[in-house]
């Protein structure tokens, strides 16, 4: 049986705490060292963000990946 719970990817979860954080993409580049350029593009939908940038904007925004469990 399939659980109603959907579980975000780490793309929607970054493009969510992008979205509601309260920091200018100025204020962002300058706490995390990231382009602001890039993160304008990420949140547009026009680029991908590479692993190690997306590890920094998780670890700004306090977000932890966790595994989904399978159920057998």
């Amino acid at each position: 049986m399939r659980r109603n719970r959907r579980y975000k990817s780490l793309t929607e979860a970054l493009l969510q705490e992008i979205k509601v954080c309260d920091a200018s993409l100025r204020q962002l580049e300058r706490d995390t060292g990231l382009k602001r350029q890039a993160i304008a593009k990420f949140a547009r939908g026009e680029q991908s963000l590479r692993l190690d940038l997306a590890d920094i904007l998780m670890d700004y925004f306090d977000l932890e990946v966790c595994r989904k469990t399978r159920r057998t």
